[in-house]
């Protein structure tokens, strides 16, 4: 019998989701291929976020003229988060990159991210140093940036970018839903991976237009709120939670027994709204209290279903 042939699974796998962005696709490909061509062993990934122009059309026909092309289709329009999960599950290689779809990302800059994870670092970040985007876009990206960075202490000049690079264990350590994708490096960071950036050139939209607008800031800013919650409380919830409780409640006591004195000397309190505010402020703060021991108990629930996982060692002397 003759032996099975070798089949050599890629170190790299891109993963490029895209909606309605056909006219770039071929483009694209052919310059990722001149790139990494008999420099690394590649796939490229292709996720139809639920296109309705032909972009499965030229997926499938891209794929079937290069072996290292794999196309997925999702069934409707998901979003950016589930395309990007869709295609991470079918990446092979030890190196995931994320790119858009538009040709705005330069893939003969993929072999500095290359670099950057060589020399240790764990997540790789584009920073668009020469952004060709609207006035508006770069104040409001540079607010979002500045804000970013205040609050999570991972300071990037430009956390939204698209073009990526990790680890493959970074992106299976992180649940990836709703738009978290955004904050991949700051999840990253407050589970010990380290983050850095590196300057990449940034081309002008050349095909379609772009869906950046002010639902898109709000639903960031919401997400935001998520992400210093999961990074600062995820495993102590009852910190958050039970000092809110026990100030609110606190306060409440302290309006009661002020009212309470106030009675005693023969004033009436029954019609004064600051009885009701007391009132409100203790059940609240009970509430508030009792939130924070239902989530220490799901999070010790949680931890004890994975007391066998792999723990997060770098790495170690035999």
């Amino acid at each position: 019998m003759g032996e099975s042939p070798v089949i050599l699974l890629p170190r790299v796998s891109l993963v490029v989701p895209g909606l309605n962005e056909s006219a770039s696709l071929p483009e694209l490909a052919r310059r990722i291929h001149e790139a990494l061509a008999g420099k690394e062993q590649y796939e490229l990934i292709f996720v139809d976020d639920g296109s309705t122009d032909d972009s499965w059309s030229v997926i499938k026909r891209l794929a079937s003229e290069n072996p290292n092309i794999r196309g997925v289709r999702l069934r409707k329009n998901f979003g950016k988060a589930q395309a990007l999960t869709a295609g991470f599950r079918r990446a092979r290689g030890s190196i995931y990159v994320t790119m858009d779809a538009d040709l705005q990302d330069d893939p003969a800059d993929l072999p500095n991210f290359f670099t950057k994870l060589e020399e240790g670092h764990d997540v790789v970040v584009g920073w668009k140093v020469q952004r060709l985007d609207p006035t508006n876009r770069l104040l409001l990206s540079r607010i979002f940036n500045g804000t970013v960075g205040l609050l999570t202490g991972v300071k990037l000049h430009d956390m939204n970018c698209g073009f990526k690079a990790y680890r493959s264990e970074v992106i299976r350590s992180i649940p990836i839903y709703g738009d978290l994708f955004r904050f991949i490096p700051a999840l990253a960071a407050s589970q010990g991976f380290s983050v850095t950036e590196i300057p990449i050139k940034h081309h002008a939209r050349k095909y379609g237009r772009s869906r950046y607008g002010l639902e898109r800031i709000l639903r960031g800013s919401f997400d935001l709120m998520s992400v210093l919650f999961l990074t600062r409380y995820q495993k102590r919830p009852m910190h958050l939670f039970g000092f809110a409780g026990l100030l609110l409640a606190g306060i409440g006591v302290l309006i009661e027994a002020y009212l309470t004195v106030l009675w005693f000397l023969g004033h009436k309190i029954g019609d004064r709204p600051l009885l009701i505010l007391g009132v409100l402020m203790i059940v609240t703060g009970i509430q508030l209290f009792s939130t924070g021991f239902i989530g220490e108990f799901l999070t010790y629930q949680s931890q004890t279903r994975h007391l066998e996982d792999e723990p997060p060692i770098r790495e170690e002397t035999l």
